[in-house]
């Protein structure tokens, strides 16, 4: 029996020398097409698990790929290394943050080294790092200098538990915190922030341009939630000076306002209480504060007491009537004015809360004849509305703006759901605020020659509430930079997605020492080309690095044209595991390291490829390491067959002979073209499951080819374009069978080019859908027309099964390899 391919022999052989041979070391020097591909900045937890392997063998496949085009590729790898986790370790095992966290970064260092991934390794990153953390603060400085950093007194998400504020992220969907599990409170602290909101327009209107998942460019549109409308005065009932603000995008609707609603944190609630329902609407507070923000934002008005009457009336402007004034956990003190209008007839959510309250719905916009609903907010023409009667919605809106400015009533108002970003955290593992605060001078920054700013390691962890850093009085004492006098040094340290917001910047330049990076070293590699991550960093993480992009081309630490961080963006699927995302917090991982030791990296790799569609989530079954097998064994085969062994396994016979091409030789190189110019278009295109499937084919081909008889030269044409075309996704096996055959490296050989002359054929092959399924596919000439191919379509039984009598109300044809027929 022929020598088996091996991948615990192997594996760790080209691991090292990937490792020692710096061959993906890149410099801004250097003369090639530039191209930066970037996986997310990875929380150090331990070793890899296979969420992981997914996200890093897609970033390596495409870092391998790019290369072998002849680019020169920027792979760098560094861990977000500050965090609740490493501090709740301390706490729960008195074991240093930094040790914990130095051990993590060692095991997903390996983990990954061991899937074969490659980096400049020179350009290594870690977030808790003295000299990143220099450059972090640095940052903090500039922005607080350019007036992008204040501190303010703010309602925040604070956990009991974990006693620190958190960030939006970290509140999940029932209102608990991710960690601890502790039901999440809002609590009015002085903390740090960034004035993302001064960006907020451009935030929303780049979006456009960007080459990003269409979800998640929607998801980023709602989280800044521009509106644009009006803000007017509801005069409160009895009284010359007390008005309720609120913000409408359709003040055409205002004839239809029959009540108005404050939020519980209202600055005026208790001067809009009246004396008899004081109780009741304490009783109420009570309830609201257990309940979390999305709890508050729920659309069902039935669950359980979701408003009380204050007592009070307002008078609605457009009409002079009264209406009731509410208190209700809906409306939240920081959207908008944390005051709205009820109009039941045209919103679902007041119609719903009308319902509940027994108050009035007007509708002010005729339904069409066949509307049924109960809320209508569509379009239509203006009824029961008096001087906006006959009018379109827009015109309406229009007229009602410009009748509240005449009449002093209100004003055109663009308003954000966006709010300035919170970065304090009281907590000890994260990267202290470079300020000290003196009671003559205010807040001071460091001086750069002090930075970086390192918290001591003699801290006690356990939370009480205020940051460690505040109960270490060495730490705490400091002299104003200004004045020289007494000054307290700041103790909340940075929030993590101030680490991860800039990081891409410095893997550009790691190695500049007087500054964070090189201006033109920044534009030499930025934007990043191709970022690669997780769905669940749509929204903040995403939003922050591109803020920080504008603001530091702003300040002039990158250069003014450099407006987007990331130009194209992939979010992989996920990994599930008993219906569950696997994650560590989760306990529900599933560790490569087996899989290394038994079947190899290559394997591991080739079965992510190739279990479905990268951007599609899938579960990890028993069936799983079935498929893994597989991919075993087609690399087996291709290593047999490229090694001249695949005749010593019995029933298996391979003929290859030194003649010149015959017609049968040229077939066999029309295949491998045509496979050459599937794979590349698939690689392009993210669709790495079919170029697999292309590349078994592939060898399936040359196999059966080969025992028919083939040629010397085209075999090993075919053997070389098939290990080429696998090399990104196996790296390890083509490398040792690309060495053995040629000597040197495979990925300094260039990626396989199709031959146009192989390409053209006289029939391809018909896909046809019916509402975009898959029906029936039909062997039709290359050239067919459009008639035709509907003619042969519609003649399908398997069409006409599904259509019957139908007539198609639009077909969508791509000729001559796809037809879509909507019916």
């Amino acid at each position: 029996m022929a020598e088996a391919f091996d991948p615990r022999e192997i594996e760790p052989k080209w691991q090292r020398i990937w490792m020692e041979s710096g061959e993906y070391d890149v410099s801004s020097d250097d003369p090639r097409k530039k191209s930066y591909v970037l996986c997310m900045y990875p929380y150090p937890s331990g070793s890899a698990h296979q969420g992981h392997v997914r996200n890093y063998t897609f970033g390596d496949l495409n870092v391998r790929y790019r290369a072998m085009n002849g680019e020169a590729v920027l792979s760098a790898l560094g861990y977000d290394s500050f965090g609740l986790p490493a501090e709740n370790a301390a706490i729960k095992t008195g074991i240093h943050p930094r040790t914990f966290t130095d051990a993590r970064i060692s095991e997903l260092r390996d983990s990954l080294i061991r899937l074969g991934a490659v980096y400049d390794w020179r350009r290594e990153l870690k977030s808790h790092d003295p000299t990143y953390m220099k450059w972090s603060q640095y940052i903090f400085i500039k922005l607080y200098e350019a007036k992008l950093a204040y501190k303010a007194m703010a309602p925040v998400n604070w956990c009991p538990g974990c006693k620190t504020v958190l960030a939006n992220e970290q509140v999940l969907s029932d209102g608990t915190c991710e960690r601890s599990g502790d039901l999440v409170i809002k609590k009015d602290l002085e903390q740090w922030f960034f004035r993302i909101t001064e960006y907020a327009d451009e935030l929303l209107e780049g979006i456009e341009d960007l080459d990003w998942p269409e979800q998640v460019k929607t998801m980023q549109r709602n989280w800044i939630g521009k509106s644009v409308g009006v803000e007017l005065d509801l005069q409160v009932v009895g009284s010359d000076d007390l008005a309720v603000r609120v913000f409408t995008t359709r003040p055409d609707t205002g004839f239809g306002i029959t009540y108005a609603v404050i939020s519980p944190e209202h600055p005026d609630l208790w001067r809009l209480v009246k004396k008899e329902c004081k109780v009741e609407v304490e009783e109420f507070l009570d309830e609201v504060r257990s309940r979390s923000e999305i709890e508050r934002l729920s659309v069902d008005m039935t669950k359980s007491k979701r408003g009380v009457r204050t007592g009070s009336y307002v008078v609605n402007p457009f009409n002079g009537k009264e209406v009731p004034l509410f208190v209700a956990d809906y409306v939240l003190a920081h959207y908008g004015t944390g005051a709205v209008m009820g109009v039941p007839g045209e919103d679902q959510r007041d119609y719903d809360f009308a319902k509940v309250y027994d108050l009035p719905v007007i509708r002010t916009v005729l339904p069409p004849t066949n509307f049924d609903g109960e809320a209508y907010a569509g379009e239509g023409e203006k009824i029961n509305s008096e001087w906006l009667n006959g009018l379109s919605v827009s015109e309406a809106k229009d007229r009602a703006i410009r009748w509240l400015e005449e009449n002093g009533i209100g004003k055109s108002k663009v308003n954000y759901r966006l709010r300035d970003w919170l970065v304090s955290r009281q907590r000890y593992w994260g990267c202290p605020i470079p300020i000290v605060k003196c009671k003559t001078c205010g807040y001071v920054p460091v001086p750069f020659e002090e930075l970086p700013v390192i918290a001591p390691d003699d801290v006690e962890f356990l939370p009480t509430g205020e940051s460690p850093l505040s109960r270490h009085p060495e730490f705490k004492k400091a002299n104003c930079p200004k004045c020289g006098g007494p000054a307290e040094r700041e103790t909340d340290t940075m929030d993590t997605f101030v680490d991860s917001s800039w990081y891409y910047l410095r893997f550009a330049d790691p190695f500049a020492e007087d500054k964070p990076f090189d201006k033109d070293v920044i534009a030499k590699w930025m934007p990043v080309d191709q970022y690669i991550g997780g769905i669940e960093h749509a929204i903040l993480h995403l939003l922050y690095a591109r803020f920080f992009t504008k603001a530091l081309s702003d300040i002039g630490l990158v250069p003014s044209d450099l407006r987007e961080p990331f130009k194209r963006l992939f979010t992989q699927g996920m990994v599930r595991l008993n219906g569950s995302k696997m994650s560590k917090s989760k306990g529900n991982l599933v560790a490569p390291l087996s899989y290394f030791d038994t079947v190899g990296a290559d394997s591991l790799r080739l079965f992510h490829l190739f279990v479905g569609p990268p951007g599609d989530s899938f579960d990890w079954t028993d069936q799983t390491d079935t498929i893994i097998e597989g991919c075993h064994r087609f690399l087996q085969r291709v290593w047999r067959l490229a090694l001249g062994q695949a005749e010593s396994f019995p029933g298996v016979t391979i003929s290859t002979v030194d003649r010149k091409p015959t017609d049968s030789d040229l077939e066999v190189r029309a295949i491998v073209n045509k496979t050459i110019d599937k794979v590349t278009s698939d690689y392009e295109r993210w669709s790495y499951n079919t170029a697999v499937a292309a590349l078994m084919e592939l060898t399936n081909t040359i196999y059966r080819k080969s025992a028919e008889g083939v040629s010397k030269e085209v075999f090993d044409e075919a053997v070389d374009s098939l290990i080429k075309m696998l090399a990104p996704m196996a790296p390890h096996m083509t490398s040792e069978v690309w060495e053995r055959l040629h000597g040197g490296s495979v990925f300094k050989t260039g990626w396989p080019k199709a031959d146009p002359a192989f390409l053209v054929s006289s029939e391809d092959t018909l896909i046809i859908q019916v509402g975009g399924k898959f029906r029936d596919k039909l062997t039709v000439p290359s050239d067919i027309s459009y008639e035709d191919a509907l003619e042969l379509a519609l003649a399908s039984p398997k069409v006409r099964a599904v259509i019957r009598d139908k007539a198609p109300s639009k077909v969508i044809a791509k000729l001559p390899r796809l037809l879509n027929i909507v019916v």
